[in-house]
């Protein structure tokens, strides 16, 4: 990771601290061939059996800023306490891990790395915060 992108990344999730608790886990990578079928299998394990799964991919639902406010409004008045989201990596996700997920997201229509796709998704879920809460954004 760039010390840019590990900086947003970590301006972001502090930000996000003020709203929600943040936990950033990662799995390690698997040789090219076994790639979604390892990895996914470190994913499942990773996860709580009762948290909500949005995994995030290409070929998610987009959403605006505003919608992604209200999906975040919806889960906290629906009781979920625990989210994790997911980034796939470059050959996707395993089947078990997409079946897994309750909702699937696009960050956007283009390829981002890893630590990009981190600093997107933590910036938006910060603005979402924000609508919700009705603060003004701070850029």
């Amino acid at each position: 990771m760039t010390n840019i992108t590990k900086a947003l990344q970590d301006d972001y999730l502090q930000r996000l601290s003020h709203f929600v608790n943040v936990e950033t886990v990662e799995v390690r990578d698997s040789k090219e061939g076994d790639r979604p079928t390892i990895e996914g299998k470190r994913i499942l394990e990773k996860l709580n059996q009762s948290t909500y799964v949005c995994l995030l991919d290409v070929a998610g639902k987009a959403k605006d800023s505003y919608e992604i406010a209200a999906l975040i409004d919806g889960w906290q008045q629906d009781g979920i306490r625990e989210i994790s989201f997911i980034i796939g990596g470059a050959e996707g996700v395993s089947q078990a891990v997409a079946e897994r997920a309750n909702i699937v997201l696009s960050l956007s229509f283009l390829t981002f790395t890893h630590e990009m796709a981190r600093v997107v998704l933590a910036e938006q879920l910060y603005r979402g915060f924000t609508i919700i809460k009705g603060f003004p954004y701070q850029k």
